[in-house]
């Protein structure tokens, strides 16, 4: 082969080489720069996302003085007369420290949403500080948890109607922190199970049936809704989401307050607390007493069977108690 012909052949392998390279460079650069846009999208829809979050928050807190009127009025029409009939004393419950009171703790529930600390997390930082504000409104009369959580819960309902549509359901978490904290005697117990050394069997038995508190709970309000489909309180029928969520937290209710009397070892906390609040509330948000007879009946057979035999002992008193609190002899089938 001559020396031009050499040249013109290597000329053309190369530029056959490049040909073959060139298409391969344009797609890497492509995937990347298409790459790189996908991943500004993600950043900026992180920035929505969190942008979003700030102002719902605050458009929720700038509402919040209005919202908790809203909801004092509401629970003031729903349980005036109960407070009447129980004999509260009206000096009692009062509404600034109670409004003051939901203020600052819804304020503090929106804050955690929109730095997207998570629920749990915001369960831990906030649940000293409503331990501390349900002792302080039980001091001197534990009935008037009753109309503390219900001015909390409906400030939480009214606001999430005001929220946004995409944020509802985040927030309702929060929302059920604050419920969940407030109606569950959670410090209470806390305080008695102190006084036990570790390895008491007492303390031994609400240890090995607290991590199953809410299983159980939804267990029985699915068993329940299986027995009564039809069934339907204030709210709304027993299966629709949000009295689905209220009842997982009442049987969860129910456990707290008997773990506290197996500390306490007393029926104090059902008898002076949980008992007059249910007399309180479930009339006036027309639970029935055969629907809450079904719900204790089946926490037993519950409990025993997450509870080792030689721990049943410690709460079966309490339990018993409990049952004849609920009887029909009590509340017969009409009421």
């Amino acid at each position: 082969m001559s020396a031009e012909a050499f040249r013109a052949f290597s000329v053309a392998e190369i530029d056959f080489q490049q040909e073959r390279q060139l298409p391969s460079l344009s797609e890497i650069w492509a995937k990347k720069y298409v790459s790189h846009l996908n991943q500004r999208d993600q950043v900026l829809i992180s920035l929505t996302a969190a942008q979003t979050k700030v102002e719902a928050a605050k458009n929720l807190v700038d509402i919040l003085r209005s919202t908790s009127a809203q909801a004092w009025s509401k629970t003031e029409a729903l349980l005036a007369h109960e407070v009447r009939r129980h004999d509260i004393g009206s000096q009692l419950i009062d509404p600034w420290t109670i409004s003051k009171d939901v203020h600052q703790i819804y304020e503090q529930a929106l804050a955690a949403y929109a730095n997207q600390v998570t629920p749990q997390r915001f369960s831990v930082l906030i649940s000293k500080e409503l331990g501390a504000i349900r002792k302080k409104h039980t001091a001197i009369d534990p009935r008037i948890i009753g109309f503390v959580s219900m001015q909390f819960h409906y400030c939480g309902q009214f606001l999430l109607k005001q929220a946004p549509e995409t944020e509802k359901k985040a927030l309702q978490e929060y929302f059920k922190v604050v419920d969940d904290l407030l109606y569950i005697p959670l410090h209470r117990a806390y305080e008695a199970a102190a006084t036990y050394d570790y390895h008491h069997p007492r303390l031994e038995a609400v240890r090995m049936a607290l991590p199953a508190t809410t299983r159980i709970a939804k267990s029985i309000v699915s068993k329940v809704n299986n027995y009564c489909p039809d069934y339907a309180c204030y709210t709304g029928p027993l299966n629709s989401e949000s009295v689905r969520t209220s009842s997982v937290r009442d049987v969860e209710m129910f456990q707290i307050y008997l773990w506290t009397c197996v500390l306490e070892k007393n029926i104090s906390a059902i008898a002076q607390e949980l008992f007059p609040l249910c007399v309180m509330l479930y009339p006036t948000l027309k639970v029935s007493w055969g629907l809450v007879r079904l719900m204790v009946n089946l926490l037993d057979q519950e409990l025993t069977a997450c509870l080792k035999s030689q721990h049943v002992q410690y709460y079966e008193p309490h339990y018993q108690a409990l049952l004849r609190m609920f009887s029909p002899e009590v509340f017969p089938e009409s009421a």
